[in-house]
């Protein structure tokens, strides 16, 4: 088995593919990736905010200063809009970027106006900024407005306050800032872990299977001494250590990369944040992993097993991307814990210890169910691959 194991080994790493998928990838491609989408993000942020806009008043009589102060503001340039216009087709035919319309009780006396309604027509579906930037000038005259009702009120500054907020909820976080850290990001962690396990397993799960069909060297490795079930299980190993292998590098990348990217501050959160968690949850993440990978080792070589081709079988393992997401997803869900029969569930109870350890609120007894549904299934896949090996009509198919 070992040696079998060692020969699979031996031959992914001559694989240059291979070599590029399981290493090079994780640890340039993805941060590269991760950091081009940040950029042109920030990037589409600042433009959308330093973009000059067109406007138009309906009705502009009735709000004179408030015109005034939008045609001030240095990225806005007002329209002349047809008195006898549909405005909504107006603006949807680009003819202005934005049309405001001014009510009848409009007044900067909000003791006589009370509240005022002004309608906003601009197109949504795109990254515009429209209503931020008008927000900030309403939000000026409105905040001088009411300055001015209140001084001729006889209003004192703590009379206002209640006026404006009459009652105030005081939080009181009971949660430390490593639970609060982790119910933020614990759910992504297993998200992203069991993705890259199995992405980094299935080119080597394709090649030890399918591979060797199409190669023609599965004949030379039958007729060996070598007993069938320690075939298998040397390439089960071999599968198994690429894919923790692949999440393992692209993990560490990412966090690295981040590092030297992020500002000061950020390093100083996550570093707080890491040296909360103890290295028992760390290791238990970690095991927590092994029969994960158990589980898509032995699925992933039981269909390169039953394919003709290397083309066949990545066309049987595409599909296992989405019955791996499932799980997943359902661990984030909102009431979803891991109580009760969510212990028993695969995958999704190994997503919600690993939430759990990384917030530090973990019941380490369900560890047992866990590890125990998880290594029956992870066991009962393995059986299955051997089944599947053994049969002649499977093999050469």
């Amino acid at each position: 088995m070992w040696l079998v194991m060692t020969k699979e080994i031996k031959e992914l790493l001559r694989d240059r593919k291979t070599l590029f998928f399981m290493i090079a990838l994780p640890l340039l491609m993805f941060p590269v990736i991760f950091g081009a989408v940040g950029f042109f993000a920030s990037k589409a942020v600042k433009e959308a905010e330093s973009k000059p806009l067109t406007f138009a008043v309906v009705h502009a009589e009735r709000a004179r200063g408030l015109v005034a102060a939008l045609e001030e503001q240095p990225l806005l340039e007002r329209l002349d809009i047809p008195s006898d216009v549909d405005i909504r087709n107006w603006v949807k035919a680009d003819n202005a970027d934005f049309v405001i319309e001014i009510p009848e009780n409009y007044s900067n006396d909000v003791m006589q106006s009370g509240q005022i309604s002004i309608k906003l027509y601009f197109n949504d579906a795109g990254l515009n900024m429209v209503e931020r930037r008008l927000n900030e000038v309403l939000d000026t005259i409105a905040s001088k407005n009411q300055r001015a009702a209140f001084a001729a009120l006889n209003v004192t500054e703590q009379q206002q306050q209640g006026l404006l907020d009459p009652i105030v909820l005081e939080k009181v976080n009971v949660a430390d800032q490593r639970e609060n850290w982790g119910e933020k990001i614990g759910g992504m962690v297993p998200y992203l872990v069991f993705i890259l396990c199995l992405q980094g397993a299935m080119i080597p799960a394709t090649d030890l299977g399918a591979g060797e069909k199409e190669r023609g060297t599965l004949e030379t490795l039958l007729i060996s001494p070598i007993e069938r079930h320690h075939i298998v299980l040397g390439k089960f190993f071999a599968i198994a250590l690429a894919g923790i292998m692949s999440a393992l590098v692209t993990v560490g990348s990412i966090a690295i990369w981040g590092t030297v990217l992020s500002q000061g501050m950020a390093i100083k959160i996550v570093a707080d944040f890491m040296a909360a968690i103890s290295i028992i949850d760390f290791v238990l993440v970690f095991l927590m992993l092994i029969p994960v990978v158990a589980i898509f080792a032995s699925a992933l070589l039981s269909l390169s097993i039953y394919a003709r081709s290397f083309k066949e079988a990545q066309g049987y393992m595409t599909p296992l991307v989405f019955v791996v997401l499932v799980p997943v997803i359902l661990s984030m869900l909102p009431g979803v814990e891991l109580k009760g029969g969510w212990a028993w569930v695969p995958l999704t109870n190994v997503a919600l210890a690993m939430k759990e350890l990384i917030k530090g609120t973990m019941d380490y007894f369900q560890l047992f169910a866990i590890f125990g549904s998880t290594a029956v299934i992870a066991g009962g896949l393995i059986y299955f691959c051997v089944f599947w090996f053994n049969r002649e009509k499977v093999l050469f198919r």
